[in-house]
């Protein structure tokens, strides 16, 4: 009889004898598991694991259960421009929805430091944007027309555009000497630059002269100044130079025509 009873609980597997944890415990400790996993800050090295979990049987990337930093790490990764240029597309919230309003600016510099996000949206995006975090990483853009719309844009922070004063490329340079926000020394520096255009220069050969200008006389002189002994400056803005009411401005140019 004892024989029989020892088969018939070996054929019987299911039924966990002696220190073994009840099925039940060991379902509860996977939630568990899940939970914390679900919990903790995503890295670089899980996006794969972070993608699976907000799959749908589908494959499709499920936005509505994603986590912030999930969604995040979606669109920084995502290969699918229609999908980031959509998604730049759509309409901010509400500001005084603090907690959406974040979320979707955050989502947005995902987006703009993506290269697969077409060149056009992220150019848009460096026109348009008021966000340090998104302008900051749109400055740098390996595209000289997304850094220049940067540079361009007058809600930068002035040590943003004085950076991009500095840049490689002269066109994006061009275009921080044009913002409002830059600081005087970008613009001796600027006036100083050969590499700069004449159409910049001539720009700059105008300031403290134009009616309703604000600013620093003495400084505005020295950039006119610098303009007027810079080699690419335009023979017609060197000569209205010769005629500039300051001094060291139109001796500077009369000099340069004589030379």
């Amino acid at each position: 009889m004892e024989q029989a009873e020892h088969a018939e609980q070996a054929e019987r597997p299911d039924e966990v004898q002696g220190d073994a944890a009840p099925a039940a415990q060991v379902q509860d400790d996977a939630v568990s598991v899940a939970q914390v996993q679900d919990n903790a800050v995503p890295d670089a090295q899980d996006d794969a694991v972070h993608d699976g979990a907000t799959q749908g049987e589908t494959g499709q990337f499920d936005e509505a259960s994603a986590t912030l930093n999930e969604m995040y790490d979606h669109l920084r990764h995502s290969t699918d421009t229609a999908e980031l240029d959509a998604f730049a597309a759509r309409p901010l919230p509400d500001p005084k929805d603090a907690s959406a309003f974040s979320r979707a600016t955050a989502l947005l510099e995902a987006v703009a430091g993506n290269l697969h996000t077409s060149v056009a949206t992220r150019v848009t995006l460096a026109t348009t944007m008021r966000f340090p975090n998104i302008l900051v990483k749109l400055s740098e853009d390996p595209e000289p027309q997304v850094r220049a719309a940067v540079a361009a844009n007058e809600d930068d922070k002035n040590w943003l555009v004085g950076r991009l004063t500095k840049d490689p490329d002269v066109s994006v340079r061009e275009a921080a000497l044009h913002n409002k926000m830059t600081s005087w020394k970008m613009r001796m520096e600027g006036a100083e630059d050969p590499q700069i255009g004449a159409e910049t220069l001539d720009f700059l050969s105008r300031m403290g002269t134009e009616e309703g200008f604000s600013g620093p006389t003495v400084l505005a002189t020295m950039v006119r100044r610098a303009v007027a002994l810079n080699p690419a400056t335009s023979e017609e803005t060197v000569q209205r130079l010769a005629q500039d009411p300051a001094p060291d401005v139109s001796h500077a140019a009369q000099q340069r025509l004589a030379a």
